[in-house]
């Protein structure tokens, strides 16, 4: 039985690097290909610009330390719209859950709000909050929000009615029942509200800094479109890419170091 799980957690570590080196292979296989149609003008540099030519310009970027500031911009209101979003989204909906009566009624509001394009809302919510990181920070949250909101509540709702009356047969209070039964049972659920929630708030922040900031990955994505430099422009796309790609990591580490934990106890 040990000889056989010491086959099956070989072949998923095997299996694992199999993946990782495909994938790898196929990122610099589309660079190569990339490359070689703008280097034999099949591809138009202007519009399409080229990895090398990305590659220099990161450097140089990286080496005045511009990049750094621009990305730390960025991170830090995303950081700040999620923890936020999150948070105030989940607190919400569990008041909805403790009130069902108030969920029916704002039901309606929650649906259209949702299918309401919080981009295009965002002109407004900078005229109201301010032209600064302040009101980036609030079209970041009213992204993630309601998405918390309406996931969040339904997971809640989603819980075994059985193990509810279970708790209130021997007296719990709605708070014991929340914190020992309804998290734990959806953490898993809380995670993937918190995935789809870096992505939400990285639009809303990206948006933002297209209308108002002088700083920023927005910033830089847009000042090299006005100029015309679409090596900025990618240049910022891909750090964009790499510091989310860093978030969606850094997430799925502390969850299992989280799982592990929990394990030993």
């Amino acid at each position: 039985m040990i000889d056989l799980h010491n086959e099956y957690i070989k072949k998923y570590n095997r299996n694992k690097k199999i993946v990782v080196l495909i994938q790898f292979s196929l990122l610099f296989l589309i660079l190569g290909f990339w490359e070689l149609f703008v280097s034999l003008n099949i591809l138009e540099e202007f519009i399409f610009s080229k990895p090398s030519k990305i590659f220099n310009l990161f450097i140089d970027y990286l080496a005045s330390s511009e990049l750094l500031i621009h990305t730390l911009v960025s991170t830090y209101e995303v950081i700040v719209g999620l923890f936020l979003g999150t948070i105030f989204g989940l607190l919400i909906a569990i008041v909805l859950f403790e009130f069902p009566i108030l969920a029916k009624i704002l039901d309606p509001f929650l649906v259209v709000f949702n299918a309401l394009p919080k981009t295009a809302l965002a002109p407004i919510l900078i005229i109201w909050v301010g032209a600064n990181i302040k009101g980036i920070v609030i079209v970041s949250i009213s992204i993630s929000l309601i998405i918390t909101i309406i996931n969040a509540l339904n997971a809640f709702n989603n819980v075994d009615a059985d193990k509810i009356k279970l708790f209130k047969t021997f007296n719990a209070t709605k708070i014991q029942t929340l914190w020992y039964l309804i998290l734990p049972a959806n953490k898993n659920e809380i995670l993937n509200i918190i995935r789809i929630n870096i992505g939400m708030s990285w639009i809303g922040v990206i948006v933002g800094e297209f209308i108002v900031s002088k700083q920023g990955l927005g910033y830089l994505i847009t000042y090299g479109t006005q100029i015309f430099r679409l090596d900025i422009v990618m240049m910022g796309i891909m750090m964009l890419a790499i510091v989310t790609m860093v978030m969606y990591k850094s997430l799925n580490l502390i969850a299992k170091i989280i799982s592990k934990n929990k394990g030993k106890e």
